[in-house]
């Protein structure tokens, strides 16, 4: 993949606007507080849209080496590294589908699977790696992370009603949401880069 100055530069500040982007979150009223929301991947997929599934890819590793550099973690490093995972998740199928075709309908075909798919996938990977990892780094019991759940959400009980009831709506509206402003945005931010 050969990118020129211009693409470079595209991507580097994409990824600086996404990492900065991260810092404004908050959580939702039916998910733990440990689970924030931000729009930090819409720098991302409009990189994947103008550049390209591999740019929008690179964006997200910039994004999370920023973050890293001035927040630190207070995950060691689990919830980075399953930030980085679900964010080329996401970009990457909707990037592919909207390379092929390059319309609205493509687009917003690219970005519902996109969602579909990183939701899903983020119901296995924190089930199987991600939650029991952190769990075990942080020195709590999956118990405990049921309980803060709970607190929050009176439908989470265990481990598997606060995966549906609580992980999985939160993807939705964080991946939704982000996807509904790209709809809105994108072709006004495209000109402008393209300029």
């Amino acid at each position: 993949m050969k990118l020129t100055t211009k693409q470079i530069t595209t991507i580097a500040i994409m990824g600086a606007v996404s990492a900065v982007l991260m810092m404004f979150s908050f959580s939702l009223p039916f998910a733990p507080g440990f689970l924030k929301l931000d729009v930090s991947d819409l720098p991302v997929i409009i990189c994947g849209f103008l550049l390209g599934p591999a740019s929008g890819a690179i964006t997200a590793f910039i994004k999370i080496i920023i973050n890293l550099l001035l927040n630190g973690t207070g995950t060691m490093f689990v919830g980075e590294t399953s930030n980085l995972v679900l964010t080329i998740a996401y970009v990457l199928p909707a990037a592919i589908i909207y390379k092929k075709n390059k319309s609205k309908t493509s687009a917003i075909k690219g970005l519902v699977i996109s969602t579909i798919v990183v939701s899903v996938l983020a119901l296995a990977s924190n089930y199987f790696v991600m939650f029991p990892l952190y769990a075990k780094l942080m020195g709590l019991s999956m118990d405990a992370i049921v309980g803060m759940a709970s607190k929050v959400n009176p439908l989470v009980n265990n481990v598997f009603t606060m995966f549906i009831f609580a992980l999985l709506p939160f993807n939705l509206v964080k991946y939704g949401l982000v996807s509904v402003i790209c709809i809105f945005t994108y072709k006004h931010l495209s000109h402008l880069f393209k300029k």
